[in-house]
C-alpha cells in the first residue's frame, strides 16, 4: 500500500530515496546479516514530510514474518545546505501487517466456555460479585434460608453479580430476543416445564425441565420459549391425501325412456 505524501515536504529529503534504502539495509544487517538484509528491505512506499526539515520513507518489509509491515527512516536536515542524516530506523506494522492482540491482564483472558475438565478458576479476593456471607445479600431468600438454618456460606452473590448473571442470560441463547424465542408459540413463564428460580430473580427467570425442548436444564428468562411449550397443540393431519370432488355438470343423469 503506497504512502499518500504530505504536500510540499522538503524536496531535497524526499529525493533522498537512495541513502533511506541504504540507513534501512544497514540496520536490517546489524540484526540479520548482510546477505539478508538487501532483500529484507522491499519497494518503495511513498515519502511523508514530518515538519520543518524532516522527512520519513517507507520501504515494504520483506523477511519473513512480517507480512504487511514497513521499513520507516526519518531523514532530516538543519538547513538547505546542510547534510542529510538518519534520525530514525524503525520496522512499524502497516495497515494490512499481521500484529498481536492487545494485551489484556492474565484474569481477564479467561472467556465463559473455556473452563476445561479439572480446571480452577479462583474467584478474586476483591471480586465485586460477591460479597462476604455474614454480610446482607440483598436477597430476601438469602436472608431467610441463612437466619432458618443459622448457618450462611462464605460468599454469596452481590447485588452487582446477580444484575451481571440476568444480563448475561437476557442477552443469551435462551433470552427473549433470540430466534428460537421470537419463532415460539408462547413464552416459558407460561409453560408447564418452567420450574420458577428463587431469590430476587425468580420473576425473571426459571430452568427449563422439557427433556425434549432445546434448553432442557439451562436458565431460560420467562420471555423465552420454544416449540415444545407444554400448550402446543398440533391440527389433526390425515395420512393419506385425498383428491377434491369434481362434478361433471356436463352429464345428463336423467333415465332414457
Amino acid at each position: 500500500m503506497t504512502v499518500q505524501p504530505i504536500v510540499d515536504p522538503p524536496a531535497r529529503l524526499v529525493d533522498a530515496v537512495a541513502d533511506a534504502r541504504a540507513a534501512a539495509v544497514a540496520d536490517a544487517a546489524a540484526d540479520l546479516g548482510a546477505d539478508v538484509a538487501r532483500t529484507a528491505v522491499g519497494e518503495h512506499l511513498g515519502a511523508v514530510a514530518e515538519g520543518p526539515g524532516a522527512v520519513t520513507h517507507h520501504f515494504a518489509a520483506t523477511q519473513l514474518g512480517y507480512h504487511g509491515w514497513r521499513w520507516s527512516v526519518t531523514l532530516a536536515a538543519g538547513d538547505d545546505d546542510g547534510p542529510v542524516t538518519v534520525s530514525e530506523v524503525v520496522v512499524v506494522p502497516g495497515p494490512a501487517a499481521l500484529v498481536a492482540p492487545a494485551w489484556l491482564p492474565w484474569e481477564e483472558r479467561i472467556r465463559p466456555g473455556d473452563l476445561g475438565v479439572g480446571d480452577l478458576l479462583p474467584a478474586g479476593e476483591d471480586d465485586d460479585r460477591l460479597v462476604p456471607g455474614y454480610v446482607s445479600s440483598d436477597d430476601e431468600a438469602v436472608e431467610e434460608v441463612a437466619l432458618e438454618l443459622g448457618l450462611g456460606r462464605a460468599r454469596v452473590l452481590s447485588r452487582t453479580g446477580r444484575e451481571d448473571a440476568a444480563r448475561r442470560w437476557i442477552d443469551g441463547p435462551h433470552g427473549p430476543a433470540s430466534d428460537m424465542a421470537r419463532a415460539a408459540p408462547a413464552a416459558c413463564g407460561t409453560c408447564g416445564f418452567f420450574l420458577q428460580l428463587a431469590g430476587s430473580l425468580k420473576a425473571a427467570f426459571g430452568v427449563c425441565g422439557n427433556g425434549y425442548a432445546p434448553a432442557d436444564g439451562a436458565v431460560v428468562a420467562v420471555g423465552f420459549g420454544c416449540g415444545a411449550h407444554s400448550d402446543v397443540v398440533l391440527e389433526s393431519i390425515s395420512p393419506v391425501a385425498v383428491a377434491e370432488l369434481v362434478y361433471d355438470d356436463g352429464v345428463d343423469l336423467e333415465p332414457v325412456s
